[in-house]
């Protein structure tokens, strides 16, 4: 078994797994950023603080739920594309 340094390729399964972890990352990140940026909007109009209402949260939540799987299906793709 050869290993990362002396040129082996790494497994199909764990690249798509990371893979899926970036990008899960990735869309979390950015919904965060714009629900925030939407609240921020919404605290200057009402001159209230910044927070997320009740849908943003729930929004935020099942995206977060759905981001769970993102990397076990990349995974699975990725070693079905590639083995």
């Amino acid at each position: 078994m050869q290993g990362l340094i002396a040129g082996g390729r790494m497994h199909p399964a764990l690249e798509g797994l990371i893979v899926g972890f970036a990008l899960a990352a990735v869309l979390v990140g950015a919904e965060y950023l714009l629900l925030r940026r939407e609240s921020a909007e919404r605290a200057e109009r009402y001159k209230k603080k910044i927070e997320f209402d009740d849908t943003q949260r729930r929004r935020l939540r099942s995206l977060m739920r759905f981001c769970v799987f993102i990397p076990v299906g990349f995974a699975a793709a990725f070693w079905l594309m590639f083995r």
